[in-house]
């Protein structure tokens, strides 16, 4: 099978985008032509890749596969293509970072807005995305620094590792705030909004709850922790959060308390161990290092 390049750049735009003229519209291209490649692309792959949704293109469980290993290809196009023309422009460098997400909501923007306030010419490349795929980010060459959660997955990466404490959220007027510090007895019973089941944290605090023979009542599960918080301020259970996502969000309707045992989060500020760094990933992940220290145990 000979796929072309173009028929997953349109088929990535589409997923991207949510409809045709989006797609379109994004690649600079006519509608006919991003459907004509989309039917090219279904007939070699001999699978349905969308169904309607309300005028909407819902991509299949099979589309959803494809998405996940033609990303790495257009996004790595779309970096080469860039880099060629900072290369036209002289540009002065650029700072190619990859973070987990809660990091991604106010502590990177803020920091790299910091770090780039000297470098006016400097360009930015930044992604938030999952722990593992920022790792094959890193190893691709993509990004030249990433921050994801452990496990490492690849043997190719220099990691420097940082263990950070969560913090249990809790809704403004919860009973429970009026205890500095909470522990699984304090809170049976209560509603707790959860990481997916293989998540660190979630594992953990099923470990502590069962250590303190107390049943963990759990009510939502999520993806981010982002989403957790929303479902605490909307009065519907307490999480266990990590900082950087806590100490950035200016809404409020949430009060923080200290958990026991200690829930830790694994992380680590990961390069690629063949590929030397730039001067300007060099000079960034010393600030980074600098900036996180504040926020490790241990």
């Amino acid at each position: 099978m000979n796929l072309r390049f173009r028929q997953m750049q349109a088929f990535h735009a589409v997923i991207e985008t949510g409809t045709v003229t989006g797609a379109a519209t994004l690649l600079g291209v006519s509608q006919p032509a991003v459907s004509n490649l989309l039917y090219q692309l279904e007939r070699q792959t001999r699978f349905k890749l969308f169904e309607r949704d309300r005028g909407r293109l819902r991509a299949t469980p099979e589309a959803n596969l494809l998405f996940r290993e033609i990303d790495t290809v257009v996004r790595g196009f779309d970096h080469v293509t860039q880099a060629v023309i900072d290369l036209q422009n002289k540009q002065a460098g650029q700072l190619q970072v990859a973070s987990q997400h809660s990091m991604s909501f106010g502590f990177m923007p803020r920091l790299i807005a910091e770090f780039a306030k000297d470098r006016p010419d400097m360009s930015i490349s930044f992604q938030s995305q999952y722990s593992s795929k920022i790792q094959e980010w890193v190893m691709s060459g993509l990004f030249e620094i990433g921050i994801c959660e452990t496990p490492l997955l690849h043997d190719g990466l220099v990691a420097h590792p940082i263990k950070v404490e969560t913090l249990l959220a809790l809704p403004e007027g919860d009973p429970l705030v009026r205890h500095d510090v909470l522990t699984p007895e304090l809170l049976e019973g209560a509603p707790f909004l959860v990481m997916g089941p293989d998540h660190m944290t979630h594992r953990r605090t099923r470990e502590a709850f069962l250590q303190a023979g107390v049943v963990l009542k759990t009510r939502v599960h999520a993806q981010l922790f982002k989403n957790l918080l929303s479902f605490v301020k909307e009065g519907m259970g307490v999480a266990l959060l990590d900082p950087f996502v806590l100490d950035f969000d200016r809404e409020g309707g949430f009060v923080t308390r200290v958990f026991r045992p200690q829930i830790l989060m694994e992380m680590a500020v990961i390069t690629s161990a063949t590929r030397p760094l730039s001067s300007i990933g060099q000079e960034f992940l010393a600030l980074l290092k600098q900036e996180l220290q504040p926020y490790c145990t241990e």
